[in-house]
């Protein structure tokens, strides 16, 4: 199932798309996909209740903006340097145990809004990521039974201040946690929907060029090591995102390095999980 969440901001509604691509308002099922919903197995009801109502769900216009497919979650978990060669670009040591930090779930955006740089930024950068949707609550759970605590999947555009992550006392959080600085969608994607996340193709294009190409095959650290280690740090609730970390190619590894300024367009995308497309604006 491929879930979305459509309309104004702060006024989603909730929907479906269809195999074969058609959007289905499904709001009167009468949930949004939020903790409750994730955590009473809200994908599995809501599939039983379309195949009695599909037929009396209008259809969703193409125009209609879409939100973030998940409602604001407790908490955005993101993992640094889960990438060998990002590790590299980065000047960074490959690192013996996931980087945890946060970011802001006041960030989200849906996947065509615009990205605003922050007042004085100077070093806005851009990072691909594939994101999971935790479906159960998790807490000391082992590699072993981790898969079965997560909802599904999600493109991500995990976007960093560098001065202010980097630069300013080296607290990541303020880097990542600006607004808008964290577009999702268009669609969570079950897990049934995507055989194996370890092997998708992840990119970004900037104003058209191609400035990340990679797979999740190069991941450091894997989707069931990632819930297990942060499981014993702090407890997953359901609807919590974990982004699972950024691919080589950003701007703070170029020679000499970019950043992103008013005008720019980032378009990206990840197989199975759709491409979001956002204008940068000051």
């Amino acid at each position: 199932m491929k879930l979305i969440r459509f309309g104004n901001p702060e006024e989603e509604k909730t929907g479906v798309i269809l195999p074969n691509g058609n959007r289905l308002d499904v709001s009167a099922f009468g949930e949004d996909f939020d903790e409750q919903f994730f955590g009473s197995k809200g994908p599995k009801r809501l599939s039983e209740w379309l195949l009695k109502n599909e037929s009396n769900c209008p259809e969703i216009s193409n125009e209609i903006r879409l939100g973030s497919p998940i409602a604001r979650p407790s908490k955005i978990v993101c993992v640094g340097l889960n990438y060998a060669k990002h590790a590299k670009e980065s000047g960074m040591e490959v690192p013996s145990e996931p980087v945890l930090f946060f970011k802001a779930s006041s960030a989200i955006v849906g996947p065509y809004d615009d990205v605003i740089l922050p007042r004085n930024s100077k070093k806005s950068d851009w990072e691909v990521e594939l994101a999971v949707i935790i479906g159960a609550k998790a807490s000391y759970v082992s590699e072993g039974d981790a898969m079965k605590h997560v909802a599904g999947y999600v493109l991500h555009n995990d976007i960093s201040e560098r001065e202010y992550q980097l630069e300013r006392l080296g607290q990541w959080v303020k880097g990542k946690s600006c607004d808008t600085f964290a577009p999702l969608g268009p669609y969570m994607a079950t897990t049934d929907e995507i055989e194996n996340p370890h092997n998708l193709r992840l990119w970004l294009k900037l104003n058209g060029e191609t400035m990340q190409d990679s797979n999740t095959s190069d991941l450091i650290f894997g989707i069931p090591k990632l819930v297990s280690y942060i499981s014993e740090y702090m407890t997953l609730l359901p609807g919590d995102v974990i982004s699972t970390g950024t691919p080589f190619g950003v701007g703070l590894g170029l020679d000499p390095q970019k950043y992103l300024k008013a005008g720019d367009i980032m378009e990206l995308g990840i197989d199975g999980l759709g491409v979001s497309k956002q204008a940068v604006k000051a």
